[in-house]
């Protein structure tokens, strides 16, 4: 056994689930680790973060997130020092499997949609100010990820100060549109494969995990995130429907301004995702999201068409045209 193991092993003795079956779980783009943990009847999850992610943040927005009497899961035990928690186990039904079964599509949204009006509306009265702010130098720095990691793939070489600076200044103009929504708690990867349907009443039925980066936020940034992200493609229908229904909770929000801030916040995701997924690439050998690229550079394409984008617009045309926006090749 490593060091690891016997911390682990340790920690699940001291709360009763040593001797549980153990079922690793597939993870995702972070370096945290899921096991499933059997022991007769009952399941629960071990979540492994290294000593130096800490698990504060997750332990922290899932206590707000049940005080709103919203689903994140109960945390049964935690060592925070060492990077461990033992918590609820939602199951395996995230609404990409559901979907992927046939589920039917326009109610596991209608739910999901429900779930970030219901949190809005929750934690109006109180933000909770502990929360990081989604404020421009934050978006920034994921932005410049493309800069930092999918511009050199391409090129060979690091992008040159005018690059960068034209870059920052086309930001910096179109972000301030994406505030002119109120802020509240976003959620941060808030997608079907993080939501999960559970048996229970009303909105309680969408389980929600991987919130440790939640942040105070325009409201449009969990819905874009939901509606227009790399993975899923829903028709335009729906998604006029799902905004409609979000706003008709809302009745105090301007539809225009509404729309010119969703539009913003998709438009600055995918950029930041086209340099995570380089990262992702270059750095961390994990070629497998090189997949979602041709679907990002559509949504990047679709929405800095829009006027309020117009300095983005321009920035790509004099420096990323359209021949230099592909999928990476593990080569690069």
């Amino acid at each position: 056994m490593t060091s690891r193991d016997t911390v682990i092993q340790a920690f699940l003795a001291g709360q009763g689930w040593g001797d549980a079956q153990r079922e690793k779980l597939a993870g995702d783009a972070s370096v945290r680790r899921y096991v499933r943990l059997k022991r007769g009847g009952e399941t629960a999850l071990l979540m492994d973060c290294p000593p130096a992610l800490p698990i504060g943040p997750f332990l922290e927005v899932g206590a707000m997130l049940l005080k709103l009497g919203l689903s994140a899961p109960r945390v049964l035990a935690a060592d925070a020092a060492a990077g461990l928690a033992l918590i609820e186990d939602f199951g395996d039904d995230t609404f990409t499997r559901l979907l992927e079964r046939g589920h039917d599509e326009a109610t596991l949204y209608i739910l999901a949609v429900d779930t970030l009006i219901a949190l809005h509306q929750r934690a109006a009265p109180a933000m909770p100010s502990a929360l990081p702010v989604f404020d421009d130098n934050r978006a920034l720095d994921g932005l410049f990820r493309m800069l930092d990691w999918y511009w050199p793939a391409i090129h060979g070489g690091p992008a040159s100060p005018e690059v960068r600076d034209a870059f920052e200044s086309a930001w910096r103009d179109v972000l301030p549109a994406m505030r002119r929504v109120p802020n509240s708690v976003a959620l941060f990867d808030y997608h079907t494969d993080n939501l999960l349907l559970i048996n229970r009443p009303g909105v309680s039925a969408c389980g929600l995990i991987d919130f440790q980066d939640a942040v105070q936020a325009p409201v449009v940034y969990d819905l874009a995130m939901l509606l227009d992200n790399d993975r899923r493609a829903i028709s335009d229908a729906l998604r006029a429907r799902l905004i409609d229904r979000y706003l008709a909770a809302f009745p105090a929000l301007d539809h225009e301004i509404f729309m010119t801030a969703y539009t913003v916040k998709t438009a600055h995701y995918n950029t930041r995702l086209v340099g995570t997924f380089a990262r992702l690439l270059r750095r961390d050998g994990k070629p497998g999201y090189q997949r979602f690229m041709p679907r990002v550079w559509v949504l990047i394409e679709r929405h800095i068409a829009h006027p309020a984008l117009a300095p983005v617009a321009d920035w790509y045309r004099r420096y990323l045209p359209p021949q230099d926006r592909r999928v990476l090749a593990k080569e690069d």
